[in-house]
């Protein structure tokens, strides 16, 4: 890349409006100063101007990477289908997954992630001990069927990613190489300049045990987190967990039956009986894999049918519909009570601990009943936290209410242990003579993305205002028109460049200056240096874009000051 770019001869198209379509503040910015443009729904181009700051994320990245003594690949986004169906994910990803048929009619994928490509090239490459431990990545295009793509280039059907791998042939091991991936995780994140937290996740389709998310907190987050202001808990919601509580015993009397015509809801029956949503039971019916089954939460809470699902994984979990009421005479909507089903599991959050007592449905119509107490009127088969976390929910460390905040996942790490290991038979020959089945982890950065959170947190009224060490440019020096300021702007130009620093340099003949200052700031370059009214005196401003401070100097001092 020259280290001097002029805009006259640079595709770029800034423009002074944000796009129809545009909902978040990271599309907005990178369509309107010319980073990105829009091909089709979660489809996008990478202009030059992006093309530098994605590079310069991905140059962050590798660099941290390789001081872990990771090795880069390359391996193929298009992925036969066989590796896939050995461990069930070509089903699990659903429709999400990019499926296609090459001209005999084999099957084929666009890789969202690459485990068990991954495991595949090590079974082949490594036999012994000694060829471990080994860190694989590459930074890839990796590909997802999103149902809504949107929030511009945060949320695609297309994008780049970096995924490595950690091969170990124990759990230490293991351990050691996930510890490696979180500290790389923390420095690349700082060396952004991207404000994060590390907060507990649940593996999901990925598998496997342990597992971090890395988000960047901002109001256009997709993901919602939980953190302790007390301590140093901090969770993806679908990771909070409530512990069981013991129940003092109290005589809560027999189960009553209540008339209640016309409440099949929470909100009806409370104000039907006077009581608030917490005193009753609701009994939401799910279908997994088909079976129908009863989940209970306290009446004021909702089930997160993510968590369930996580739980419950990798069955398919989907709410009923009132077809699957027609041939159960055993359950009523809208009046169903664990008390006398038959034939239905029964999972329950924690909050209904055993000794709990309840207002809950009758399984008759237009029927309620109350004192139905948990481990005494009916059994919990398995307990589950599953309902949405809200502000003030205990910390499960401390007891402290907790609190919420909206982020962007930008990383995630896994300690898949041995799924991937065991669907391919991974091996190697141990110490002792001895095969020894190889523990994985799986770690991934969005790369892409991590320019849009960037965007998203450093962004300003005026536009753009990248940190340093990813902008396209490091400083932006604009000629403010006549010809004795484009001579000095292109000469301080290429001074900048021949000291080393990346330099655009606005020299486009026929746009006005308040143009030009306008497009300096929406484009965010750190440093904008312009050679205006005093240039025939040899004289400069100097201007921060993020603090906006500025000062006037002398084109040798501007440029010693610059080259740092």
């Amino acid at each position: 890349m020259a280290q001097v770019q002029r805009m006259s001869r640079l595709m770029v198209k800034t423009l002074r409006d944000d796009p129809a379509d545009a909902e978040t503040l990271s599309h907005k910015l990178l369509v309107r100063a010319g980073y990105v443009r829009r091909n089709a729904a979660g489809i996008w181009s990478w202009l030059p101007l992006g093309k530098r700051v994605l590079e310069n994320v991905a140059r962050v990245v590798r660099e941290e990477m390789d001081a872990i003594g990771a090795q880069e690949v390359l391996l193929p986004a298009v992925l036969p289908k066989e590796p896939y169906e050995a461990t069930g994910r070509w089903e699990e990803y659903g429709a999400e997954l990019f499926r296609l048929k090459d001209r005999k009619g084999a099957d084929y994928l666009l890789g969202p992630t690459h485990e068990e490509i991954f495991t595949q090239l090590v079974k082949d490459q490594c036999t012994s001990y000694k060829d471990l431990p080994v860190i694989l990545y590459q930074i890839q295009t990796k590909y997802r069927d999103e149902a809504r793509p949107r929030s511009g280039i945060l949320r695609g059907r297309e994008f780049q990613m970096k995924d490595s791998y950690s091969f170990d042939t124990s759990d230490e091991g293991l351990a050691e190489s996930y510890a490696l991936h979180r500290e790389a995780y923390v420095k690349i994140f700082e060396r952004l300049g991207l404000q994060h937290k590390i907060v507990s996740a649940v593996s999901g389709a990925m598998g496997g045990s342990a597992s971090e998310e890395f988000l960047a907190p901002a109001a256009a987050g997709e993901d919602t987190f939980v953190y302790c202001p007390s301590c140093d808990y901090a969770a993806n919601t679908e990771a909070v967990t409530f512990a069981l509580a013991p129940v003092e015993s109290a005589d809560h009397g027999p189960v009553e039956e209540l008339d209640t015509p016309d409440t099949p809801t929470i909100e009806t029956l409370a104000a039907h009986l006077g009581v608030p949503a917490s005193a009753t039971l609701k009994n939401l019916l799910v279908k997994v894999d088909g079976e129908i089954v009863a989940v209970g939460v306290p009446g004021d809470r909702e089930v997160d049918l993510g968590k369930l699902g996580d739980h419950l994984a990798p069955a398919t979990v989907e709410l009923v519909t009132a077809e699957d009421f027609v041939d159960r005479a055993d359950l009523v909507r809208g009046y169903v009570g664990p008390q006398g089903l038959e034939k239905v599991r029964y999972i329950a959050d924690p909050r209904v601990a055993p000794g709990t007592a309840w207002v809950t449905g009758a399984n008759k119509p237009d029927t309620h009943a109350k004192n139905v107490v948990a481990g005494r009127d009916f059994e919990v088969d398995e307990y589950l936290d599953v309902v949405v976390v809200e502000e003030g929910d205990p910390c499960p460390k401390c007891t402290t209410g907790l609190k919420l905040d909206r982020a962007i996942e930008i990383g995630h790490i896994f300690q898949l242990g041995r799924k991937y290991a065991d669907a391919f038979q991974l091996d190697v020959l141990g110490q002792n003579g001895k095969p020894v089945r190889v523990t994985m982890g799986s770690y991934g950065i969005g790369v892409s993305r991590a320019v849009a959170a960037l965007a998203e947190q450093t962004a300003d009224d005026k536009g753009l205002c990248w940190p340093s060490e990813i902008a396209p440019a490091d400083v932006h020096v604009v000629a403010a028109g006549k010809a004795l300021q484009t001579e000095l702007a292109l000469d301080v130009a290429e001074q900048l460049g021949a000291a080393g620093l990346r330099v655009l340099v606005d020299d486009r003949a026929g746009v006005s200056p308040g143009v030009k200052f306008t497009d300096a700031e929406l484009i965010g370059v750190p440093k904008i240096l312009v050679a205006g009214r005093r240039s025939g005196e040899g004289v400069v401003e100097l201007k921060d874009r993020r603090t906006g401070e500025r000062e006037e100097l002398p084109v040798a001092e501007a440029v010693a000051r610059l080259r740092g």
